[in-house]
């Protein structure tokens, strides 16, 4: 497998305002044959944002796929929908049968890199130098090449971060934490009064991927992750090492919610929504939940917060986050209608850059003039920690071939299950890393 490495964003703050096309509420209705009838073409989309988990993302996606067909006659787009977990297993079985989706979501580095080797994405760079010419924020298209071509055009651009419960942290007299012992204390008394502090699904495993490297990042610094990824470092790394020995001081110390390692991410988020739990860490794709969607009760809205993750013994800066480019769209190089699937990519891009912005407060991968849009402020201070980010580490899994990125995700169940130790964990990432 091709070395991956980490992606490391430095951002101004963004420059321009998309054009879109325009808006329509059409409902008209999606064709439901996987062929074409005379000069009809049906493009087949799939894409991970359910109406019931999803709602404002996939009312986006409806408006955008309704103004598209209005303005390509001839041409339907055949729409579906599965949630994260489920997306991905599919797209892995319809991958070796060649039944790729038109146009279909992906994510970046590692996560790529097997469905290019086995040709299966179609190389965009001919409307990424057109269409779509200097529409991305830098860094943010470029995860997404490889070996000089591009295969997925990205939509989102996340950081991940603490959000808390304003209200239960003045109950007990709480202030969002900068340092680790500072955080440390709010778990605490918040445990001691019977509070659960931290919602937390691990059962989907990449959620608790994200507090261990916050922790390595911390503990080691911003490179010592995604040099031991890449092979110029080591796993058995000790500051590496360290930060697998705090997750499990964390679960001894009753930090998250009880039964986490069997709760799905959308259960912890749904506690964490119910006041049932004090903090939740998780991307800013997570920001409409906490802003614009009126779906959620204003006085939930109004009470949540966020904070950078701590400080540890004083070394990690606050400004160093996980997160990258979220997921972005491909097009199938097996197509039937290839040229159709690529006009809608480009179409889909334009206009997610302002609706995701206005409509559901996500922060898109292309540039965007913030001030010109009014925006909750919580969207304005995220919007601010990206451009003032020293160092953006991109999900270990995503930089981690299919492959080792089982390896670890496995691991981190076990780590927080304490069914592995700090040091097993290592020598297990070493020995797949290793491998490749």
């Amino acid at each position: 497998m091709k070395q991956k490495k980490a992606i490391t964003l430095l951002f101004a703050l963004f420059l321009s305002i998309l054009v879109i096309a325009g808006c329509s509420n059409s409902d008209k209705e999606k064709a439901s044959g996987s062929g074409d009838s005379g000069d009809e073409k049906t493009i087949k989309f799939m894409h991970l944002w359910p109406e019931g988990s999803s709602k404002t993302h996939y009312t986006i996606v409806e408006e955008i796929i309704s103004n598209f067909e209005n303005e390509n006659p001839g041409v339907n787009v055949e729409v579906e929908v599965l949630s994260n977990e489920q997306y991905k297993d599919k797209i892995k079985v319809l991958s070796t049968s060649n039944e790729l989706p038109d146009v279909g979501m992906t994510w970046a580095a590692g996560y790529l890199t097997p469905y290019v080797d086995g040709k299966k994405f179609t190389p965009l760079d001919d409307i990424l130098q057109s269409d779509l010419k200097d529409s991305f924020v830098p860094g943010t298209a470029e995860a997404y090449a490889i070996d000089g071509k591009t295969y997925g055009l990205p939509l989102e651009l996340n950081i991940a971060t603490i959000f808390y419960n304003k209200a239960i942290f003045d109950e007990y007299g709480l202030e969002a934490p900068k340092t680790y012992d500072e955080f440390k204390n709010v778990i605490k008394t918040l445990s001691d009064n019977g509070v659960a502090p931290i919602a937390l699904g691990n059962k989907d495993r990449w959620t608790g991927s994200l507090w261990y490297m916050y922790l390595a990042d911390r503990i080691g610094g911003a490179d010592v992750l995604t040099s031991a990824i890449n092979r110029s470092g080591t796993f058995e790394d000790p500051a590496l090492v360290s930060a697998a020995k705090e997750i499990q001081n964390m679960v001894d110390m009753n930090a998250f919610v009880k039964g986490f390692n069997g709760l799905a991410d959308e259960e912890a988020k749904s506690m964490f929504m119910n006041s049932q739990a004090a903090m939740y860490l998780i991307g800013s794709w997570d920001l409409p939940n906490f802003t614009t969607n009126e779906d959620i009760p204003k006085e939930f809205r109004d009470s949540i917060g966020f904070f950078n993750f701590p400080t540890v013994d004083g070394k990690g800066e606050l400004t160093s986050h996980v997160g990258g480019p979220g997921v972005g769209l491909f097009v199938s190089e097996d197509s039937d209608v290839k040229e159709e699937a690529k006009k809608f990519v480009s179409y889909f891009v334009k206009a997610w850059g302002e609706k995701s912005v206005t409509q559901a407060g996500v922060i898109p991968a292309t540039k965007l003039d913030a001030s010109s849009l009014e925006l909750p402020q919580m969207y304005i201070d995220v919007l601010n920690e990206l451009s003032n980010a020293t160092n953006i580490t991109l999900f270990a899994d995503v930089q981690m071939s299919p492959e080792v990125a089982e390896v670890h995700l496995t691991q981190i169940q076990a780590l927080f299950g304490k069914e592995a130790t700090p040091e097993d964990f290592a020598k297990k990432h070493e020995e797949a890393l290793s491998a490749q």
